[in-house]
């Protein structure tokens, strides 16, 4: 009997595959596509298991939809730009772009051993000159349509890194790689016009009916659509009003005072004749400008001197500060303050001695507000104090809405809708990034490159030695002729976010070799994405981003109307964790084991080398830095492609995390072996028993329906279920040759998206017709999902004592008279007749005596 040798099987099979160019996507008119992408990932250089569950939830997909007739785009890349390269190149030496495809070309070669259904001719890096020249170009289209454009802006600045980082990219104040206090600090800066769409994203999320609820409302809550009042307070000594944004003008009558960010034109105005101030602001702008960072900050402030009138009291006067809680890039950079409502307003009163104004109080416990705001949901009814419009008892909402109405009938304000949603940032002070096409001449002005002279290639000599951007000093790179008048001229050395790399490459996978972004072909053909599958993580601003990006390119003629929203559905899977053991080293800190180095015994962890106790922490998120991670190559090796791939997809649903154990992989890798030995058999059996087929046959066709809707629903794990138990029928089915080899084929092909190597040796053995991969999806006869008899239980005065089989369309009288010269009721009734008789169709028999 020939042996499951997983390491012979899938190299052969995989060789098969390419030799017949399997997955090499190809556009075809005559039949439905589907488009299944994966978010791609970052060259780090190290696959490890929570790739492999993501990348093989989207090959189940793809292989599913292969068999159903689709004409289907699976395609890979890499997400290749970034500060890493960068760190590692001045950590190690060497250059970014070595180190990038170096680890490139590690995770392609650690990838392909999976099995995976992509078509590898696809495949790019977002660091290609070929990618990024087309990037570039689509900034040029962006900048001449007006979506993108530069401004004054204050941002994080790392001073260890030199470069402005994302609010995303800034943890606790510091910078997510150096570790540096970050500093706000004011640079001239590229944007797209992102907010200009807020509107039409937030309504647009109602139609993506296939994204997970909880990724549409965190997208709705960052685009943060809110109403509110917009109105002025004089100031006392005539200088300009000082305009303010509220979304709770309802409070204002609880004003302690009116605050503006250290960045608004009051405050630099006033710090240009104050040292006392500037050392201040200085202060300030130590800080980020995150909202984390904010509002994790020490409350400080500074008295203007500045006195402003309340607009419904002119006798009434508020002291203006500057707070460096305040962000001049939302609303107006000016807030007026009501402590007893806000908590932050609160806390600062209290350090300064301003006072504390209620508004309104709880009904039920109308005390008023000492070391803890009153923040209750617009929706509660409160007791009002002392409201200007009138009101008594009433909701904040209802209270907001009759607020505006007085301003603006009184016409000291107005109902402004805003959105939380900012421009995007774009510009990076780092070499490893897509430079920006543009160019700065003293006689032009900012001058965008001509298109004929993209790319506009990063230049590879330049070292890390010294921090800051290597292009600043490059001035064979930097110093170029105005493409406008000729002039002498100098290249713009900022280059993009990368998360511009990442919002257009769905896109650029229709068509990754041609000279413009797309073609309009091959983007009416493939897009949307029909499934995109990624982390959480990424629910917010690279979906937003990319969101953004497709509406933008359609404007621009590069993708169609249909593909304002590219990806038609989305799924967000759970990571893959594992135990973390540790032991404690000499100076008291943690020291971390591979798993590989432990043993596990008892329900206890013990060192391999030593044979130490090792504390054992479940469940984690798999982390380089704790070594809890499992290669996959490892895996591979001692149990094949197809044993991993099985076991995260079967314990878990896929949504959730799943915890890789040693013993899961073996119990996945033991089923697999019995799977191939049943099938090795059933083909060596050309006579076999010769029992009755329609049991199995049956069987079949239920787990065909159950296994189709597992896979189409990203049931997976319950899917796998049903192939288990079809399993355990087929090892035990006595039915004839034919019926068997039916099964075990049919077996076969429900387990090949899951385990496709596996499959193909079973398909072959059994004499299917080429490859199981090209093979039609089984599809359920309806006839054989309807079981021809049922299984009735006969209860004796509510006791179980028997069961008779009747087909299943058995009128109800018959069923009766079977039940009555059953031997189990003829010898309780001894000859008399049953009180009652009740037959419930299809489900059970109760006899009462």
């Amino acid at each position: 009997m020939s042996r499951y040798t997983t390491a012979e099987i899938e190299s052969k099979w995989q060789e098969a595959w390419a030799r017949a160019g399997t997955f090499t996507a190809v556009r075809d008119e005559s039949k439905p596509k589907y488009y299944v992408l994966e978010m791609f990932p970052y060259p780090s250089g190290k696959l490890h298991i929570g790739h492999v569950r993501n990348y093989t939830m989207g090959d189940v997909v793809a292989r599913y939809k292969m068999a159903t007739g689709h004409n289907v785009l699976h395609p890979m890349g890499f997400d290749a730009f970034g500060m890493p390269a960068e760190n590692a190149a001045m950590a190690i030496g060497g250059h970014p772009k070595d180190w990038t495809y170096s680890n490139i070309d590690t995770m392609v070669e650690q990838m392909k051993p999976l099995g995976l259904s992509l078509d590898w001719s696809r495949m790019f890096a977002t660091c290609d000159p070929e990618y990024y020249g087309q990037q570039q170009a689509l900034f040029l289209d962006f900048l001449e349509k007006g979506l993108v454009y530069r401004k004054n802006a204050v941002v994080n600045w790392d001073p260890v890194d030199m470069t402005v980082l994302a609010n995303e990219q800034v943890e606790n104040g510091r910078g997510w790689r150096s570790g540096a206090l970050v500093e706000r600090r004011e640079l001239t800066q590229w944007f797209f016009r992102i907010s200009d769409y807020s509107e039409e994203l937030l309504d647009a999320l109602d139609a993506l009916e296939n994204w997970p609820a909880k990724v549409r409302l965190m997208q709705e809550n960052w685009i943060g659509k809110s109403r509110g009042l917009e109105f002025s307070f004089d100031r006392t000594d005539g200088g300009d009003p000082i305009t303010v944004y509220t979304t709770r003008p309802d409070t204002l009558m609880g004003a302690s005072f009116v605050g503006i960010s250290p960045d608004h034109p009051i405050a630099k105005q006033l710090e240009a004749d104050n040292p006392e101030l500037a050392g201040f602001l200085a202060e300030c702008r130590k800080g980020g400008t995150t909202e984390e960072a904010i509002e994790t900050a020490e409350k400080l402030g500074y008295d203007t001197g500045i006195r402003v009138k309340h607009p419904l009291d002119p006798n009434w006067e508020l002291p203006v500060w500057i707070a460096n809680f305040i962000l001049m890039d939302y609303g107006t950079g000016a807030i007026f303050a009501c402590p007893a409502h806000d908590q932050r307003d609160l806390d600062f009163c209290r350090k300064y001695d301003l006072p504390v104004i209620d508004t309104f109080l709880d009904l039920d416990d109308p005390k008023p507000v000492e070391n803890e705001a009153f923040v209750p949901p617009k929706e509660q009814k409160v007791k009002w104090i002392n409201h200007f419009a009138g009101l008594d008892t009433a909701t904040g909402q209802e209270a907001i809405n009759a607020t505006i109405d007085f301003a603006e009938k009184a016409g000291w304000g107005k109902g402004v809708t805003r959105f939380r949603l900012r421009d995007w940032g774009l510009s990076r002070q780092r070499y490893w990034g897509c430079p920006i096409p543009v160019v700065h001449c003293d006689t032009c002005g900012v001058v965008p490159e001509k298109k004929e002279n993209l790319p506009i290639e990063l230049p590879d000599d330049v070292t890390f030695d010294k921090p800051g951007n290597p292009l600043d000093r490059h001035p064979t790179w930097r110093d170029c002729a105005c493409p406008k008048c000729g002039a002498p001229a100098k290249r713009e050395t900022d280059t993009m976010d990368t998360f511009v790399d990442s919002s257009w490459y769905f896109a650029r996978f229709t068509a990754p070799r041609a000279t413009t972004p797309t073609v309009a072909e091959d983007a009416d053909y493939w897009m949307n994405v029909d499934q995109y599958i990624g982390g959480i993580e990424h629910a917010i601003l690279h979906l937003l981003y990319s969101r953004f990006f497709a509406r933008a390119m359609h404007i621009c003629g590069h993708l169609p109307e249909k593909s304002r929203e590219p990806f038609d559905a989305l799924f967000t899977q759970g990571m893959v964790t594992h135990a973390i053991y540790q032991t404690t080293g000499g100076n008291g800190r943690p020291v971390y084991h591979y798993p590989e180095e432990v043993d596990l015994r008892d329900g206890k962890a013990f060192l391999k080398e030593t044979g130490a106790q090792v504390t054992v922490i479940p469940s984690a998120k798999m982390s380089k830095s704790k070594n809890n991670v499992v290669d996959p190559v490892d895996i591979i090796s001692s149990y094949g492609a197809d044993t991993a791939r099985w076991f995260v997809l079967s314990d878990s649903p896929p949504e959730r995390d799943v915890e890789w154990t040693a013993a899961g992989a073996e119990a996945a890798y033991k089923h697999l072996s019995r799977v191939h030995r049943i099938a090795t058999e059933i083909a060596a059996d050309e006579d076999g028993p010769q029992g009755s087929d329609e049991a199995l046959l049956r069987e079949m066709h239920k787990t065909i329906r159950d296994v189709t809707l597992g896979v189409e629903s990203f049931g997976f794990n319950a899917s796998i279920a049903k192939l288990y138990a079809f399993t355990n029928t087929l090892a035990k089915s006595k039915s004839g040759s034919a019926a068997r080899r039916e099964a075990a084929k049919t077996l076969a092909q429900l387990m090949s998206p899951m385990t496709p190597h596996l499959s193909e040796e079973i398909w072959a053995m059994l004499g299917g017709d080429g490859l199981i991969v090209n093979a039609p999806w089984p599809v359920a006869d309806d006839a054989m999902l309807v079981d021809s008899t049922v299984t009735l239980p006969i209860q004796i005065n509510g006791k179980r004592r028997a069961e008779i089989s009747v087909p299943a369309d058995m009128p109800k009288e018959e069923v009766e008279k079977l039940v009555l010269t059953h031997e189990a009721v003829t010898s309780r009734l001894d000859g008399a007749q049953p009180r009652k008789l009740i037959v419930v169709p299809g489900r059970i028999v109760n006899v009462v005596l």
